[in-house]
């Protein structure tokens, strides 16, 4: 069966290897000039199974409206004349509630625990490094308040099998003891240690080059214009080549024909999909993160981290210290020279500054140094749940949703993606496929609608 994926992030590009790996002919997708220049390129760098609870819960309304009257607050709501937004926010605040929270969470566990296996069979099949650690990921926390709070959440997730442990302060600074400097403003802490960190970027590309050698197409530096449809399925998909310039509509136009589609495109899926009448709740969430140079080598952490206080992460990258965290709801803007988005990276660099200080250079380009700051949106669900599966379109499905953990979830979205265009039913029966009859039944109305 010949596939057209659209899109070469991880997870079109792992959806890739797993259909090459059944025998299927695949051609991939992308505008930019290599895999994973999107929304994978600067993430956390985590492969955070245990540390996934949904953004919506019983607390989350109230701190979204506390939080709109800041620049630096965790997750940003900026209003837009666009009733998508707002349709999303009123999906989003249905899912704020306690039964909600829980049946999304079971489906969020229950995708990175098979996701994580598959991404250690890949790891083990191809030998490709990125910077991996097999750290665990560690939590601290600031305020007791919020620190007494997180024994009920790591109760809560022992309940779905993750082993999230609550630590004291001393044992955090033994498994992390880069944190010895600010370790008297530290009140305790949890930690996983199943939970890894890595390059997406790094990985994602090199499994890209394997995919290529294995056969598939990659068509770089590709618009996806529009998908055409007859008699009830997708017929085709119309992508245009940018020229030398880069700019859209400036290049050769093809169009691409095959027995399926799936679209891959992150945030970018929910307005391609709409034209061909499927509607997926799925909106931009734009996060940030700042790449430093390590200067102290043997001062910065190798655990994964996660700051409690301004709920942003942490993570080691060779000679380079990744923090990213932050969500921004306010449509497809990527800029980084606003008055909102410098302030949300000088947040992130500060804070490296005071957690770790003067192990990395955390100069801003104004004073000489060279932080890589970067801004991508995470296509967000109201449940955080991504969309996996078919459409009720012919020939159509979607591989998208996966807000903060497109990483994490990643390498099995891409396998079980794989499994049901082969036919299969992947080994997941707490998690609801889109149209996927068998064992499974729809999550919720959308996706019900969807299917």
């Amino acid at each position: 069966m010949k596939t057209i994926i659209l899109g070469a992030g991880i997870i079109g590009v792992s959806t890739a290897w797993h259909l090459l790996a059944r025998g299927h002919e695949v051609v991939v997708v992308d505008r930019q000039d290599d895999a994973a220049l999107e929304t994978s390129f600067g993430n956390a760098a985590q492969i955070s199974v245990s540390y996934c609870e949904p953004w919506a819960n019983p607390e989350a309304p109230l701190k979204m409206l506390k939080w709109m009257f800041s620049n630096e607050s965790p997750l940003l709501f900026r209003p837009q004349l666009d009733w998508q937004q707002w349709r999303w926010g009123l999906q989003f605040l249905a899912q704020c509630n306690s039964a909600a929270f829980e049946r999304n969470l079971a489906q969020i566990v229950a995708l990175g625990a098979y996701s994580h296996a598959a991404l250690k069979d890949v790891v083990a099949q191809t030998g490709i490094s990125y910077h991996r650690l097999e750290r665990g990921i560690a939590h601290y926390y600031t305020d007791q308040k919020s620190f007494d709070a997180a024994a009920d959440a790591a109760a809560l997730m022992r309940r779905y099998g993750v082993q999230r442990q609550v630590i004291s302060r001393e044992e955090l600074l033994k498994i992390e003891p880069a944190f010895r400097s600010f370790g008297a403003q530290i009140v305790g802490g949890t930690f996983t240690p199943s939970d890894e960190s890595g390059d997406a970027r790094v990985f994602t590309q090199a499994l890209a080059r394997l995919c290529a050698e294995r056969g598939a197409q990659f068509l770089y530096g590709h618009d996806i214009e529009a998908l055409s449809t007859a008699g009830g399925q997708v017929e085709s998909v119309r992508v245009r080549q940018r020229g030398q310039t880069g700019g859209t509509h400036s290049g050769q136009a093809q169009t691409l024909t095959g027995d399926a589609f799936v679209v891959a495109c992150g945030s970018y899926s929910a307005p391609l999909l709409r034209g061909v009448g499927v509607d997926l709740p799925i909106y931009p969430g734009k996060g940030y993160s700042a790449t430093l140079p390590i200067l102290r080598p043997e001062a910065a952490p190798f655990v994964s981290t996660i700051d409690d206080q301004l709920k942003c992460a942490m993570s080691r990258l060779g000679d380079q210290l990744r923090v990213a965290g932050t969500i921004e709801l306010g449509g497809f803007d990527l800029a980084l020279n606003t008055p909102t988005a410098r302030a949300r990276c000088e947040m992130l660099v500060r804070r490296i500054e005071q957690v770790l200080p003067g192990v990395c250079d955390t100069r801003l380009p104004a004073q000489g140094g060279q932080p890589q700051f970067w801004a991508g949106l995470r296509p967000a669900t109201p449940t955080n749940i991504p969309y996996i599966g078919r459409t009720r379109v012919g020939k159509l499905w979607v591989n998208a949703g996966h807000g903060t953990l497109g990483w994490t979830h990643g390498a099995g979205s891409g396998k079980a993606m794989a499994e049901l265009l082969s036919g299969l039913q992947p080994d997941m029966p707490e998690f609801g496929f889109l149209g996927f009859e068998a064992a499974h039944k729809p999550r919720n109305t959308q996706q019900a609608a969807a299917a």
